[in-house]
């Protein structure tokens, strides 16, 4: 199997669309958001309830209008004394709308205020916390269907900070200022530079994960 054509990135979050192309820059094959396809496209229902239900309902919702390879991710905050919170919905733990109805600096506002409050002053072994990222590839099969072509998960294991202490950093969005990168727990990740920050997060384990998948299925030629 292979292409020519770009694959599609099926997520509506611009900051994302940077860094999956600048991770990803190395596969020979070119990759494009939904935007630059011109097409009016009805977001699929994310209903699942892990990481990696939500990618596979996305990548296959896309393919399916578009008729195009689509890479989708589904990732998050999951911190272990919130019982797994915010979880599948960390883009939108502060709010009962749907997120895209607000600015996103105002919802990441929003979100890291009541994680930061819900946390308090728990002890640092109490505020530990991982990233997780699920990376789904869908497209037609050999017969012309619509399915899962790959997949991938990454994690990024940290601690969220204390208010006073966070947030830091300029170059992040959603939870990044909050998130204390272990094993240090000194820098967040809103403090790292591009390089490293791909180097060492969940979407870039995913991305390196999937960027196999694509070689092994001949989809960089």
């Amino acid at each position: 199997m292979c292409t020519k054509d770009p694959i599609v990135l099926a997520t509506g979050n611009p900051k994302k669309v940077v860094e999956l192309r600048e991770i990803m820059a190395e596969i020979g094959v070119g990759i494009i958001p939904l935007t630059d396809l011109g097409m009016e496209l009805l977001e699929p229902e994310e209903n699942g309830s892990t990481f990696e239900e939500n990618a596979r309902l996305k990548a296959i919702g896309y393919a399916r209008q578009t008729g195009r390879l689509c890479l989708a991710d589904d990732s998050g905050l999951v911190v272990d004394s919130l019982g797994g919170a915010p979880g599948v919905i960390s883009a939108r733990y502060s709010i009962d709308i749907n997120p895209s109805d607000l600015p996103r600096a105002q919802r990441d506002t929003l979100n890291n205020e009541k994680l930061l409050n819900e946390l308090g002053e728990r002890e640092p072994a109490d505020r530990k916390a991982r990233f997780i990222c699920a990376m789904c590839l869908a497209g037609q099969d050999g017969n012309g269907e619509i399915r899962v072509l790959a997949e991938s998960v990454g994690t990024f294991e940290g601690a969220i900070g204390k208010r006073g202490d966070v947030p830091r950093g300029q170059n992040g969005f959603g939870y990044d200022p909050l998130f204390l990168v272990a094993p240090e727990m000194i820098r967040t990740i809103a403090e790292l530079d591009s390089d490293e920050k791909h180097r060492l997060s969940h979407r870039g384990a995913a991305s390196r994960s999937m960027m196999e998948h694509i070689r092994t299925l001949g989809l960089n030629r």
